[in-house]
């Protein structure tokens, strides 16, 4: 991953990649059954775009680092533009955290996950 950025809640893009083990993206699109009853088979039309995420990675206090950009999420309601490359390809949408979980393992790691959806309406385009 070259780039991994996510906006803190001042609107200030912070470099996390340290920070992230992992990442689940999807851009999904809504159908719409338009199947009439003269067919045998479905029939579909796409809708509207959507992009979801979820960060995971290992817990860091320090400044600027993941707890300190996502530790506004249960207290703040902006969005935060993620900005994700991959191999000379980029995706930066506009995104709201809907939840920052902690978990602190039997054996002592202390891990973070947190799930963000579109937050604006603009189709995720990658670059």
């Amino acid at each position: 991953m070259t780039t991994l950025s996510v906006d803190n809640s001042a609107g200030t893009a912070k470099d996390i990649r340290n920070d992230v083990t992992n990442w689940q993206l999807s851009t999904p699109r809504a159908v719409q059954d338009v199947t009439g009853v003269d067919k045998s088979a479905m029939e579909r039309i796409l809708l509207l775009a959507d992009v979801s995420l979820t960060l995971s990675g290992v817990f860091n206090a320090a400044t600027d680092k993941s707890h300190d950009v996502l530790k506004t999420v249960p207290s703040t309601s902006v969005n935060r533009t993620v900005s994700l490359g991959v191999n000379g390809v980029s995706l930066a949408p506009e995104m709201l955290f809907t939840d920052y979980q902690l978990t602190r393992s039997d054996s002592g790691e202390l891990t973070w996950s947190g799930p963000a959806v579109l937050a604006d309406g603009t189709v995720p385009t990658w670059a």
